[in-house]
C-alpha cells in the first residue's frame, strides 16, 4: 500500500494515532517504574527530567486524542509533542555525555531543578525524585545502555514528529470527502 499525504493527513485526524502516541508514551512510564521499583534502579536527575519529557509527550497525545477533528488541538498536540522529544533528546544525549567521560567533576545536580511553582518532586517524589547518580549505568541492553537507548527512544518520537508535523497542520477532512 502506498503512503500517501492524503492518508497521511487523514490518519492524524483520528483517534487511533493520537491513541498510539499516548499509550507508548505511558507505557515507557511504567517501564521507567518498573525499573525503579521492581528491577531496583535508581533514576538520576537527568533520569527524571527525561521521564517528564516522555510525559510531555504523552500530554501532547492526549490533547490530540481529545479531539483529533480540531486544527487547533491538532496543533497544540503536535507542539508539545515535538517540544517534548527534543528537550527529552538533548537530556538524553547529555546524560550519554556524562556516561561516557566518566569524569567525576562531570555530574549532574541531585535534586531536579523545577520550578518554585511546580516542584513535582515534592508533589510527588514517588515518581520524580531521583536517588541514582547521573555518572552510573546501571543497566544495559544488547550492548546499549539506558541512556543510548533513550536517544534511539527521542529520536523515533522526533521522526514520527516529522512525519505528522505538516499533516497535522492540514485542514479537517469531513468524513465522507476525499482530495481530487
Amino acid at each position: 500500500m502506498e503512503l500517501s499525504v492524503k492518508h497521511l493527513v487523514q490518519f492524524t485526524q483520528q483517534r487511533l494515532s493520537w491513541g498510539l502516541l499516548t499509550l507508548s508514551a505511558l507505557a515507557l512510564e511504567g517501564c521507567a517504574l518498573y525499573f525503579q521499583y521492581v528491577m531496583k534502579l535508581d533514576p538520576c536527575v537527568m533520569c527524571i527530567y527525561q521521564r517528564l519529557a516522555i510525559l510531555g509527550i504523552a500530554l501532547g497525545g492526549i490533547i490530540g486524542l481529545s479531539n483529533p477533528q480540531s486544527r487547533l488541538l491538532r496543533c497544540l498536540g503536535i507542539v508539545v509533542w515535538g517540544v517534548s522529544a527534543s528537550w527529552g533528546l538533548k537530556i538524553a544525549i547529555e546524560l550519554v555525555q556524562i556516561q561516557v567521560e566518566n569524569n567525576p567533576f562531570s555530574t549532574c545536580s541531585f535534586l531536579p531543578d523545577f520550578p518554585s511553582w511546580m516542584p513535582l518532586h515534592e508533589w510527588l517524589p514517588s515518581v520524580f525524585m531521583p536517588t541514582g547518580m547521573c555518572g552510573e549505568s546501571q543497566w544495559m541492553f544488547m550492548g546499549v545502555t539506558m541512556a543510548e537507548w533513550m536517544i534511539v527512544v527521542f529520536a523515533i518520537y522526533l521522526a514520527a514528529f516529522a512525519l505528522f508535523f505538516q499533516p497535522s497542520l492540514s485542514k479537517t477532512i469531513k468524513k465522507g470527502l476525499s482530495f481530487k
